[in-house]
C-alpha cells in the first residue's frame, strides 16, 4: 500500500468513455462491458469479488451470485447501487492484505501511468490462491498502434507488453484475446476508418502539442455526438458478439490477463 503522506498523481474522475446505458450509439460499448464482465465470471471462481473502477455498476451483476464490492474515484458515479462501494484511488486501496478471492478490472489499468501501483495493490489484497482478470482494449486494434489517440489513456498494451507487465506481480498470467462477431467487426473497421480519414488532415500532427485536458474535452463532445445518432447496427449488438479466444491475439479488439495468485 502507498504510504501514508504519498501524494498520487490525480486520475481522471470522470470521462466521456464512462459507459452507463444501452440507448442508441452507447450500445457497443454497453454490450462490450457486459460481455467481459461475463468472461470474467466464466474465469472466476467463488467467492467475494473487488470490481476495481466500477464505474456505474451496470454490469456487475453478471458475477452474481458472488459478492461483489465496487471501488471508484468518481463518488457520484457509486451513487445508488446496491451494494458495498468505496470512493478510493485503485492505486492504493482501502483493505487489508488477502481480502478478495478475485479481482476484475474492466478496461481500468489503462487509465493510470503507474500501472505496477494497480497491479501491486490487486495482488496485496488478493487471498492466496486467488484470481485477478485485467481487461483492456488491444493497442493493435483498438485506434492507432503507434500513437495513443484516446486523451484518457495513458498507456495501451499489446498482449506481450501486457504479459510483462502483469508477470512480476502474480504466479502465473495468461492472455487471452476477445473475438467479435463479423458485424461488430464490420462497425469497428468503420469507425478506424474514419479516424484515420480526420487524423490524415492533421499532417503535421499538431494534435500532440494540444493540451490534454482540451484534447479531453474535444474527445467527449465528439463521443456524446457520435453516441447520440448510432451507425447502422450498433443497436444490434450484444454479449453474444463477443467471445474468448486463446489465438490470433493481434486482432483481438481487447486483451484478458487472467493472473493467479502466489
Amino acid at each position: 500500500m502507498i504510504g501514508a503522506g504519498v501524494t498520487l498523481p490525480p486520475v481522471a474522475a470522470s470521462t466521456g468513455e464512462r459507459v452507463t446505458t444501452a440507448e442508441g450509439g452507447f450500445n457497443l460499448s454497453f454490450q462490450r462491458h457486459r460481455a467481459e464482465y461475463r468472461m470474467c465470471a466464466q474465469l472466476l471462481g467463488p467467492g467475494r469479488v473487488l470490481d476495481l473502477a466500477c464505474g456505474t455498476g451496470h454490469s456487475y451483476a453478471e458475477l452474481a451470485p458472488r459478492e461483489t464490492v465496487g471501488i471508484d474515484i468518481e463518488p457520484s458515479a457509486l451513487a445508488g447501487q446496491d451494494r458495498e462501494t468505496h470512493v478510493a484511488d485503485m492505486r492504493s486501496l482501502p483493505f487489508p492484505a488477502d481480502s478478495f478471492r478475485s479481482v476484475v478490472a474492466i478496461h481500468a489499468i489503462e487509465h493510470v501511468r503507474e500501472a505496477d501501483q494497480v497491479l501491486e495493490e490487486v495482488a496485496r489484497v488478493l487471498a492466496p490462491g486467488g484470481r485477478a482478470v485485467f481487461a483492456t482494449p488491444n493497442r493493435l486494434t483498438f485506434s492507432r498502434p503507434d500513437e495513443i489517440i484516446d486523451p484518457y489513456h495513458y498507456v495501451e498494451y499489446d498482449a506481450r507488453e501486457l504479459l510483462e507487465l502483469c508477470a512480476p506481480h502474480f504466479d502465473s498470467v495468461e492472455i487471452i484475446g476477445v473475438e467479435v462477431s463479423a458485424r461488430y467487426r464490420a462497425i469497428h473497421d468503420a469507425e478506424r476508418r474514419e479516424l484515420d480519414h480526420l487524423l490524415g488532415l492533421d499532417l503535421l500532427r499538431l494534435r500532440r502539442f494540444v493540451p490534454r485536458r482540451i484534447r479531453q474535452r474535444l474527445y467527449d463532445w465528439r463521443l456524446s455526438r457520435d453516441r447520440a445518432v448510432p451507425r447502422r447496427g450498433e443497436t444490434e449488438i450484444e454479449p453474444g458478439d463477443f467471445w474468448l479466444s486463446r489465438s490470433g491475439l493481434e486482432q483481438a479488439i481487447d486483451l484478458l490477463a487472467v493472473c493467479d495468485a502466489h
